[in-house]
């Protein structure tokens, strides 16, 4: 093969080999990358242990086996302490409320205090459900003051790390009241925010 045949056919092999310039199909557009899909934060949930203080306030129903009633405002201060098992939050606390509650005009509940215990679950919503109990002394203008018990139940909702609100239904129980033959059922039902640390 002589020389010239071989530039020849080098120049057909190149023609079939190089791109095709004019008339060409456009070249295929480069896929766009997929981004994988983010990932939502998981919610953190607020660790329950630690002191708070707050206040609240509500309204209270009495009733006496005497026939004298009464209902009206009722409110004051709480404070406690709470620890978190995960799941489940144990905690005690105290509570002292005023009231001008005037119980069918013989005498008028002047203030309560409460010693309690409480068990709730954690909703891990930043929500608490819980019930609670203990130690009640109430204090009234006629009949003196007495020791009872009372149980209940409520929920407190975090806003934010260090506040919190809620609601609480407390029945209290007060038989022969400062030994006076006379029976005390008081309900009571509050709101309250709370301050946590």
């Amino acid at each position: 093969m002589t020389t010239r045949s071989f530039l020849v056919l080098g120049s057909i092999l190149a023609g079939f080999g190089a791109p095709a310039l004019a008339g060409s199909p456009a070249a295929t557009p480069e896929e766009p990358a997929i981004a994988a899909p983010a990932v939502p934060p998981t919610p953190v949930t607020p660790d329950w242990t630690g002191g708070y203080v707050g206040g609240q306030l509500g309204f209270g129903n009495i009733d006496t086996d005497a026939g004298a009633d009464g209902d009206g405002a009722i409110g004051g201060l709480t404070m406690g302490y709470d620890y978190d098992f995960g799941s489940w939050v144990l905690g005690g606390g105290l509570d002292y409320d005023f009231a001008d509650i005037d119980v069918g005009g013989a005498t008028t509940l002047e203030n309560v205090l409460r010693l309690k215990a409480r068990a709730g679950y954690d909703l891990g919503n930043g929500g608490l459900l819980y019930g609670t109990g203990g130690y009640a002394r109430a204090e009234t203008s006629s009949l003196g003051e007495d020791d009872g018990w009372f149980l209940g139940a409520g929920y407190e909702q975090r806003l934010t790390e260090s506040f919190s609100v809620g609601g609480e239904a407390v029945y209290h129980q007060f038989d022969d009241f400062d030994s006076s033959g006379i029976d005390i059922e008081a309900t009571t039902l509050q709101v309250r925010g709370t301050f946590r640390f």
